[in-house]
């Protein structure tokens, strides 16, 4: 026997004896969180291939496996985060139709303004129309607060989750590094666990996806393409986080208007990028976040902030439909308080429709209020002084439309014009022109009510208040939007408290009772239609919608319910994607105890085959020696 023979025999042993310690591995680590099976190759050595020896120990996976386990799992994490926000805001409602619900309790209240109707000399009857007024205004302002309740959770979280994120990225970096000064496979095989555990943690916060480098490092970036980890360098990930928001909180672009936090990441060399800004990050966590907290909740927060606006104004002001020539529109309004709006659709150099809203102002003219505050966003609103009462009302409002036509804005309208007709010390006929492209008849709606004159207006009643001074509520944008966080602070008018016997006033100089105020109060609530603003989101984005304060209520509350439902839906299904991205990694990466237990069947085998022919060389060599 040649002695070539003894030194490939001791190389098999060798070889089979280090495949048969990774079997061994694989076994121990079938349990553990993270291993990928290992696997040993042996290639040919010696002259003419006579012998055998070990090669890399290397892991093996599914690439595409484990990207798509990623992309999963960031889903997850979005849609997981994004079904208990909406489940939360949901329950804020309660349920639909029950007697502590938003819709509920709305319900409770106008029968109780039914039965003062029927029993208008019923002191205890008026005292129960205030106790569910109070109810209702008490329920808003709690869903409100718990609106923002939620936005401020989400802004810490923000902080928590931003600062794992960045440790995270560090810690990819510093395994690059070493990965990149390990020349040992079975530790670096280890490493290369550890940092795609890091890397699959990371993808729970936010899209990620890998560049593997030619010097085994990977870089990590977004899938809007921000690079956050290059080889051994990472960016760091800072929040700067805002504490308590409130309803006028929100996000810009331009740091000195954004009041709310945003995640910065700054690059190695110094540079940073705005991660919270739209359409950076995709999925995970921190996306959910940011959208919850700069768009569901805002929404949500408009959606009660109109209500509450709602419920007022129904109850305070008085609407009135001009008349329409074919080329302009003639309409008489009263003395008109801040926040009270006239408005008329016109044809823009488009051929589109559009409706532009003036806006009574006691301090400006011209100023174009900002699309999401208005009622309708695709329209514009201009705001017009009136401070110099109805006498100045034509000249005001044409002040108002040289002022836009000056300021090369880009809605597309035509030029606006406007011709007083009579004007009084109390009221004022208009005619509005748009070079003959006025589309229709214009229509006003005025507050005609005192919050502590409660006959002035009857049968309209300033019943609901600002509970900022008791103020009446009118939607004024002078010195901010008055709208904006409303539902925070409406309440039940205090001079009422003190003299219920408003509610069944016959009218302003007759104080004597009658069910008619009652009556026609409760008609304003559940019968008359009220413009609610697209930006609520209830009944589409793209125009306003009209309803009555009740049927907007309920709006509220199905809207909810079917984002919930939707949002849980949409969760089920996404963590059943990930659990079949697991399994499918897992049967490529994972330990399978019957295939290693076969390997190492082999392996004995092929482990005793060589162990023969070293005895069989030893024999051979003993009788050589005894000859």
């Amino acid at each position: 026997m040649s002695l070539n023979a003894i030194s490939t025999s001791a190389a098999g042993l060798a070889a089979t004896q280090a495949a048969i310690n990774i079997v061994s591995q694989n076994v121990a680590n079938a349990g553990t969180a993270g291993y990928v099976k290992r696997t040993l190759s042996t290639v040919a050595n010696g002259p003419n291939n006579s012998g055998v020896a070990t090669g890399q120990i290397t892991r093996s996976f599914d690439a595409a496996a484990l990207n798509q386990l990623r992309l999963e799992t960031s889903g997850a994490a979005y849609t997981s985060t994004k079904s208990g926000i909406a489940t939360q805001l949901d329950a804020l409602y309660g349920v639909p139709g029950s007697f502590t619900s938003l819709d509920g309790t709305l319900n409770t209240f106008t029968e109780s303004l039914q039965e003062l109707a029927a029993n208008p000399t019923s002191a205890a009857a008026r005292t129960t129309v205030l106790g569910n007024a109070s109810a209702v205004a008490s329920l808003i302002n709690s869903a409100a607060g718990t609106v923002q309740n939620l936005r401020t959770g989400l802004e810490s979280q923000l902080g928590t989750d931003t600062s794992a994120a960045s440790t995270i990225l560090s810690n990819i970096a510093k395994l690059n590094g070493k990965i990149q000064n390990t020349t040992d496979s079975t530790s670096l095989t280890d490493l290369q666990d550890q940092r795609d555990q890091a890397i699959n943690s990371l993808s729970s916060y936010m899209d990620v996806q890998t560049v593997p480098q030619r010097d085994g490092t990977v870089s990590v970036m977004t899938r809007s393409g921000v690079t956050l980890v290059d080889r051994g360098n990472a960016a760091t990930l800072s929040f700067d986080g805002r504490g308590v928001l409130s309803p006028t909180a929100s996000y810009a672009t331009d740091p000195a208007q954004r009041t709310v936090g945003t995640i910065t990441a700054t690059l190695p060399g110094g540079g940073k990028i705005d991660l919270g800004a739209p359409g950076v990050l995709r999925s995970g966590s921190l996306a959910a976040e940011i959208e919850m907290r700069d768009q569901t909740l805002p929404q949500a927060q408009r959606q009660l902030d109109d209500l509450a606006a709602g419920l007022s104004t129904a109850l305070t002001n008085t609407a009135s439909t001009g008349t329409y020539s074919g080329t302009d529109t003639q309409i008489s309004v009263s003395t008109m308080k801040p926040g009270n709006t006239i408005t008329f659709p016109v044809t823009d150099n488009t051929g589109a429709v559009r409706n532009v809203t003036l806006v009574a102002s006691a301090t400006s003219s011209g100023t174009i209020v900002p699309a999401a505050q208005t009622t309708d966003s695709s329209g514009l609103t201009l705001t017009f002084n009136a401070s110099g009462g109805p006498s100045t009302y034509a000249a005001a409002i044409q002040s108002a439309f040289n002022t836009f036509n000056a300021s090369g804005s880009a809605y597309k309208l035509p030029t606006l014009s406007a011709t007083p007709v009579s004007s009084t010390g109390t009221s004022a006929t208009l005619t509005l022109g748009a070079a003959g492209k006025v589309a229709g008849a214009a229509s006003a709606s005025v507050s005609a009510v005192s919050t502590s004159d409660l006959n002035t207006g009857n049968p309209s009643l300033a019943m609901f208040v600002d509970g900022s001074g008791n103020k009446l509520y009118t939607g004024s944008f002078d010195g901010g939007s008055q709208l904006t966080g409303f539902a925070q602070r409406i309440t039940v008018n205090g001079a009422l408290s003190g003299n219920t016997a408003a509610l069944t006033a016959t009218s302003a100089t007759d104080t004597s009772a009658s069910g008619a105020r009652a009556q026609k109060l409760f008609s304003a609530l559940t019968s008359t239609q009220q413009t609610f603003s697209s930006s609520s989101g209830i009944g589409g984005v793209s125009a306003p919608y009209s309803a009555t304060v009740i049927g907007f209520a309920q709006d509220i509350v199905s809207t909810q319910g079917a984002n919930a439902s939707n949002a849980s839906a949409l969760d089920a299904t996404q963590q059943t994607a990930l659990s079949t991205a697991q399994s499918r990694f897992s049967a490529g990466a994972g330990v399978n105890i019957d295939q290693e237990m076969s390997n190492l069947i082999a392996l004995q085998t092929a482990y005793g085959a060589n162990a023969r022919v070293l005895t069989a060389a030893r024999d051979m060599l003993t009788q050589l020696l005894q000859i």
